[in-house]
């Protein structure tokens, strides 16, 4: 807690204890409060409280530990591509996806006083959905933990020449001027979020929605594997949304893939194809089967 600038703490410490006196409606969120995270909590989830973690690996702990019922995590932006390593945090966490959330994103550039301004400090992300409003701006991008507390961290140094971009909440919350709205460089910039639990949903419980299905895979190490492992979700007609691939570890000698499907488990189409992919695979762990959010394709 003692990361955060001093005009965070306060509304940190309020929040930390209502989540205490009630974890199961705790929700928890990375970043100061008035983060893109925190009104993320509040809209998918509006009668939660809200529970500001630091970083993402504390937000995973407090519900492993049981100090909040789920954690809200950005994991990838219309714009500006994947947020946070979940492909790392998440296999190692213990929980699952329960369900999603897309969230419009919108920035504003706020201070103290008129300027001029030399800097804008931000989370890479936010930084990244405005590059091009900076460069044209003259502004200098300083990395931050998160959006909210870069705008604690201006309010903080209250120097009339240093900047931050975060959601407008946050100049609420800490005395800031809004100098500009809307700095990202694509008004339909979207962040999409999962909802963690210790609890994975039954898959048959989402029978009568359309579902997501996330899972990791490690395929054996010989040739054609990847495409010998994806060829059944084509033969059986489901669609991936999402494949990405990472390193695992340090000796480059195996990757890893993150996967979205439509379906779900339990259904005749993804069963052959997840028994498919399982042959040719070393490792096969599934994250997670939800509702899906937002229609895909």
């Amino acid at each position: 807690m003692q990361s955060y600038p001093e005009p965070a703490l306060s509304l940190v410490t309020k929040m930390a204890n209502a989540a205490a006196k009630n974890p199961a409606r705790a929700l928890a969120f990375q970043g100061a409060p008035g983060a893109n995270s925190h009104r993320a909590a509040l809209e998918f989830a509006p009668e939660c409280l809200p529970l500001p973690c630091f970083s993402f690996l504390d937000a995973i702990e407090a519900v492993k530990e049981g100090r909040a019922d789920a954690a809200i995590i950005p994991i990838e932006n219309s714009q500006n591509g994947r947020v946070a390593d979940i492909h790392f945090l998440l296999p190692e966490s213990g929980l699952s996806i329960v369900a999603e959330y897309f969230m419009p994103i919108h920035h504003s550039l706020m201070g103290i006083g008129k300027g001029p301004f030399k800097s804008a400090h931000s989370h890479p992300q936010a930084l990244g959905q405005s590059r091009h409003y900076l460069h044209n701006k003259g502004l200098v991008p300083m990395s931050y933990a998160d959006t909210a507390g870069a705008a604690a961290y201006v309010a903080q140094m209250g120097k009339s020449d240093a900047t931050a971009i975060a959601p407008a909440l946050a100049a609420d919350l800490y005395g800031l001027d809004i100098i500009e709205d809307h700095v990202e460089d694509a008004h339909d910039n979207t962040t999409r979020f999962v909802i963690l639990a210790r609890e994975a949903l039954d898959p048959e419980t989402l029978a009568s929605d359309e579902a997501m299905t996330t899972f990791i895979f490690e395929v054996k190490n010989v040739p054609a594997a990847l495409y010998k492992a994806l060829g059944g979700f084509a033969t059986n007609g489901v669609n991936m949304t999402k494949l990405e691939s990472y390193l695992k570890g340090a000796s480059f000698n195996a990757t890893e893939f993150y996967a979205d499907i439509v379906g779900r488990p339990g259904t005749p189409a993804v069963d052959r194809a997840m028994e498919e992919l399982a042959f040719h695979c070393k490792k096969l762990r599934m994250l997670g089967s939800y509702r899906l959010a937002r229609k895909r394709g």
